[in-house]
């Protein structure tokens, strides 16, 4: 890379929400050291993949990304972190154009690591043993986030060990961002005029059991609720198992607490449940479920279910599919099992066809689009609160209700703002509205 004024930086985002927020944390730290950001196919003095490893498919889409770059410009400095840098560094070195593989940490250091080792024949691998880490990196987020939700990030790592799981690999064990530091970047990105920010993690309900003084997620989100002024707080995902009493309480009472929560379930068969080692059986997902319904009956509620783990046979398929339309998820994320080295589901024997995860994966998704209409139809004819989040390609706006109706709605509207909108119509995963101003 050669030494230029205000040299050009690009990224690129694979995989989850945690992702996401990185990145823009990394983009905030480029603009700190006067680069311009632009867009990805843009012309560039460096590219920054950062990576997931979730899925073959997220290694494969990392790599065509990563080659994209190289074609786009070959002179430029290609950068590779992420959760696929921290687990396959290897085949990454193999990639010819490569320069620098940074893994699941030391991103805080990433502009000096490019300035230390240049453009080089041979990539640069920073790559530590993430098993033994037991700090949490600070990125700071409040700066270059072209949104009006803003994803704060204040756990990461997991102990759980789904047997299917790479992320452990990795991310590394637990760790939890201090209620401190946590509180003063809410602050920033209150002052910075974001309404809503959403708690994010690896291992969001984890919080905390790293930390002294017996902190928790709860206390965390009743800190940020009285010592901030952000209007809106929203979690990402959350194991069932760690939805408390009291969490589903201060939801309840504190309206500036979004009535959504994404919970993810993984499978509705017992069997299989216990050969993924989740810690928690369908009965007692049915009776969080129930408990949280019941004090909150308005709530949004999300899940992540996954088709064609090993020995999942059409019996076990019936038994998920059949509780996944029980329970009437207003939104799903359905998976395909996907082999990942070094997990024990990997050698487990029965593994389902990629066409017969294909037909189970069409059949959830099916369920999907029913939960949602299900859902949303209650809500045709009222009013509700929306964040407007971005201009809609047809004219008009979208944004979500806070128990995360995704809204589009016409009229004159502006980018961050709360308006109140009547829901008029149902689409296939979203609900045309239009403004009520008149509501009192």
């Amino acid at each position: 890379m050669k030494n230029v004024a205000n040299p050009k930086a690009a990224f690129y985002t694979l995989g989850c929400k945690v992702n996401q927020n990185e990145t823009e944390a990394l983009g905030a730290l480029f603009k700190e050291h006067a680069y311009q950001v632009v867009d990805f196919d843009e012309v560039a003095d460096v590219y920054i993949i950062n990576t997931c490893t979730v899925t073959h498919l997220g290694d494969r889409k990392s790599r065509q990304v990563i080659r994209r770059a190289i074609n786009t410009n070959p002179e430029a400095l290609i950068v590779v972190t992420g959760c696929y840098a921290q687990t396959s560094p290897g085949e990454l070195e193999q990639i010819s154009g490569v320069d620098l593989i940074v893994g699941t940490r030391d991103r805080a250091r990433i502009v000096d690591l490019i300035q230390e080792h240049k453009k080089g024949k041979k990539p640069v691998t920073h790559v530590s043993n993430i098993l033994t880490v037991s700090d949490f990196e600070e990125l700071p987020v409040d700066r270059l986030i072209n949104r009006t939700r803003a994803f704060l990030k204040v756990q990461e790592g997991c102990e759980q060990f789904c047997t299917y799981c790479i992320i452990p690999y990795a991310r590394g064990p637990s760790r939890s961002r201090s209620i401190e530091n946590t509180l003063l970047e809410a602050n920033k990105l209150t002052a910075a005029g974001f309404k809503e920010i959403i708690l994010t993690g690896i291992h969001l309900g984890a919080y905390g059991k790293d930390l002294p003084n017996k902190v928790d997620l709860v206390y965390l989100c009743k800190q940020l609720l009285e010592q901030t002024n952000i209007e809106r707080l929203r979690l990402g995902s959350i194991e069932p198992t760690e939805i408390v009493d009291e969490l589903i309480s201060l939801m309840k009472e504190n309206p500036r607490f979004c009535r959504d929560l994404h919970i993810p379930l993984q499978n509705g068969d017992d069997e299989i449940l216990k050969q993924m080692h989740r810690p928690y059986t369908t009965k007692d997902f049915r009776d969080i479920v129930k408990k949280i319904r019941d004090k909150i009956p308005d709530i949004g509620i999300s899940s992540d279910i996954m088709v064609g783990f090993p020995g999942e046979e059409q019996n076990n398929f019936a038994s998920s599919l059949s509780f996944v339309k029980e329970i009437g998820f207003m939104g799903l994320h359905v998976f395909k099992y996907s082999p990942r080295k070094g997990t024990p589901a990997s050698k487990f024997p029965a593994q389902v066809s990629s066409q017969e995860k294909e037909k189970r994966s069409k059949a959830m998704l099916e369920l999907a689009e029913q939960g949602f209409k299900s859902f949303a139809t209650n809500y045709l004819g009222e009013t509700l609160d929306v964040l407007v989040e971005t201009a809609w390609p047809q004219g008009g706006w979208e944004g979500h209700t806070d128990n995360n109706l995704r809204v589009v709605f016409s009229g004159e509207g502006e980018k961050g703002i709360i308006v109140p909108i009547k829901l008029k119509a149902l689409e296939k995963n979203y609900v045309q509205g239009e403004p009520n101003y008149s509501r009192n």
